[in-house]
């Protein structure tokens, strides 16, 4: 039996794995007092507001993919938020900006994840709004620990906050210095907006529809509206070096809400994979998938061969060469991309050697079209890091960004959720005195150029890298899963699918293996660079596959043993009922608990 860091969990009654302990926990106690995985899935998503406030935020934002107990069918909650109505590329273009700034203000979309999670709980949970707030209000009043990575974000930004950011020093310097791992953190004005949701909610009454319903107006019209609204009017230094205000307003709050919709789904290998739609980047995972399978080569399926490792990064690269071209929240040829006869088209350009090129196909015989600024600086690589910008993520040079959250929820019911929330990370926007947290940055993955897949447009929803996956069989949810990680994230859920539906490997096992990817891609993250040709790899992979790699043309940059993936994953067996779940051991912050 191989050895593993953890023990994949098993049991009959629920199962979380989340990116952080109490987060997980706290879903955990909401399902042992008789709630379901919905409800569960809630209340971690607002504990993780408060106990990885560098990794995600109120005003960020949420997408997720359920299966219900009743109805297996996989549904897609949209938590993404649009531009607001004052985003032009005309409005950029007059402030001397060529990309919108990496953080700040004026890279704000309308907040999705809170009107996401309470729509959520409308929907399908069966918890009110105050029981399921419980932790997170808990957590923010009376304090937690907080982890080490927090306290060093802060300081990687505190002469920003000293200098520029005022509002923020006064939450995160409050001793005239970042806090130190394990500190007790409160937020008492996040406290108090939490609290005034619930009394909103009580003052409609006692139907818990109509109280959670009440909330999402406070939030959307009322006074949080109110406050981002009157706040994002303020200047404050971004990454172009220049103080901007912002664009959101009261009125994109109360004009946009959280929606449902369809997954996109490839049947591959007796499984149907069921990912958000284009506007987000999780196609890219179904068109590698597809890929590989066109190669017709067992040695491709294999993410620790040379083979493998070497067939899957040109298969990922094409894949993410397409989302350059084609992938945005507008007409996308979706049918085109998942097509057998354009896998096999891919496939043939897989080459014994590594590709350095940006090489976008084109599905039902449209040519692609890229941004010019990645025809201008495709070959540049990374500079110096703005730590106030992106979103955290490990680059090829070492430099370790954190990550963004994830859950992953399965109750004895058979309901099941996949959530990655994100945005909003106290690095990258003044923070909002009267709210307690910032607005989000993800307009930076807008392309400042008219006539793109991508391009910034008022209404419309940035291509999120957040990309949580379900996995069903015969018609039947058997797995949820998904990874912090910006462009990395369907990488490593990749290398995870394939040695867990193919390799076999349980859970923890398929998630404790050494983690890849490939750079060789362009970045979703201000500013927008490439780095041709690069493999960052966990070194604890044999080195005469190193070795194999580099002379193929790969470029290879050893990462840290235990460095590369953040996997959650839960799964239930639909013939036994049996749940399991499993957390990534990296960084010592995931966790999975059930029974």
């Amino acid at each position: 039996m191989t050895f593993t860091t953890r023990p994949t969990l098993r049991g009959t009654f629920g199962m979380v794995s989340s990116t952080h302990w109490l987060a997980s926990q706290s879903a955990m106690g909401v399902l042992e007092r008789g709630g379901n995985a919905f409800d569960a899935a809630v209340a971690a998503g607002f504990v993780l507001h408060m106990v990885e406030p560098h990794l995600n935020g109120p005003a960020g934002e949420v997408p997720a993919i359920l299966a219900t107990a009743d109805d297996p069918t996989p549904r897609v909650l949209c938590g993404q938020g649009p531009a607001p109505a004052g985003a032009t590329v005309a409005h950029f273009r007059s402030l001397g900006l060529d990309l919108v700034p990496g953080s700040g203000p004026l890279a704000a979309v309308v907040p999705g994840a809170v009107d996401a999670w309470l729509l959520l709980l409308r929907d399908h949970g069966t918890r009110t709004l105050d029981e399921v707030l419980e932790p997170a209000i808990g957590y923010a009043a009376a304090g937690h620990p907080l982890v080490g990575a927090a306290g060093q974000t802060v300081d990687r930004v505190r002469s920003l906050f000293e200098r520029h950011w005022p509002t923020s020093a006064q939450l995160w310097l409050r001793h005239g210095r970042p806090p130190a791992p394990g500190e007790m953190v409160t937020n008492p004005a996040y406290a108090d907006t939490l609290r005034r949701l619930v009394h909103a909610g009580r003052a409609a009454g006692a139907d818990r529809v109509a109280q959670i319903e009440a909330a999402r107006r406070a939030w959307r019209e009322g006074f949080v509206a109110e406050a981002i609204d009157a706040f994002s009017r303020r200047p404050f230094r971004d990454s172009s070096g220049r103080p901007h205000a912002g664009l959101v307003t009261g009125d994109d709050l109360a004009g946009w809400s959280a929606t449902w919709e369809e997954p996109v789904t490839l049947d591959w290998r007796g499984h149907t994979v069921a990912k958000t739609g284009f506007w987000g980047q999780g196609p890219v995972l179904l068109q590698a998938l597809a890929t590989l399978d066109a190669l017709d080569d067992p040695r491709a399926l294999d993410p620790s061969g040379v083979d493998g490792i070497h067939a899957q990064a040109e298969a990922l690269k094409l894949a993410f060469a397409d989302r350059e071209a084609w992938y945005g929240d507008t007409d996308v040829p979706s049918a085109a991309l998942l097509s057998p006869g354009y896998a096999r088209q891919r496939a043939a350009l897989i080459g014994d050697r590594a590709s350095t090129e940006l090489r976008p196909g084109s599905p039902a015989g449209v040519p692609p079209r890229l941004p010019s600024h990645l025809r201008a600086h495709v070959a540049r690589s990374s500079g110096p890091h703005d730590p106030t910008t992106g979103e955290p993520t490990l680059r090829a040079d070492g430099v370790t960004r954190g990550d963004t959250c994830h859950l992953d929820v399965v109750d004895r019911w058979g309901n099941i959720i996949s959530a990655t929330p994100s945005g909003g990370w106290l690095q990258s926007s003044p923070t909002i005195p009267e709210l307690g947290f910032p607005l989000g940055t993800r307009l930076q993955m807008c392309w400042l150029e008219e006539g793109l897949a991508s391009s910034l447009r008022p209404g419309r929803r940035p291509r999120t890298t957040l990309s949580p996956t379900l996995v069903l069989r015969d018609g039947e949810p058997v797995l949820a899963c998904g990874t912090p990680g910006g462009d990395q994230q369907d990488q490593w859920q990749l290398l995870f699918l394939l040695r867990h539906l193919v390799g076999g490997q349980e859970l923890q096992e398929a998630i404790d293996a050494p983690m890849w990817h490939t750079t060789s891609l362009p970045a979703s993250f201000y500013p927008r660079e490439v780095e041709p040709g690069v493999l960052v790899l966990e070194d604890r992979l044999d080195p005469d596959v190193l070795a194999a790699l580099h002379a193929r043309g790969h470029t290879i940059h050893r990462s840290d043993p235990w460095s590369l993936g953040r996997l959650c994953a839960v799964a239930r067996d639909p013939t036994t009922g049996v749940l399991t779940a499993a957390a990534n051991p990296r960084g010592a912050q995931g966790y999975a608990t059930g029974r």
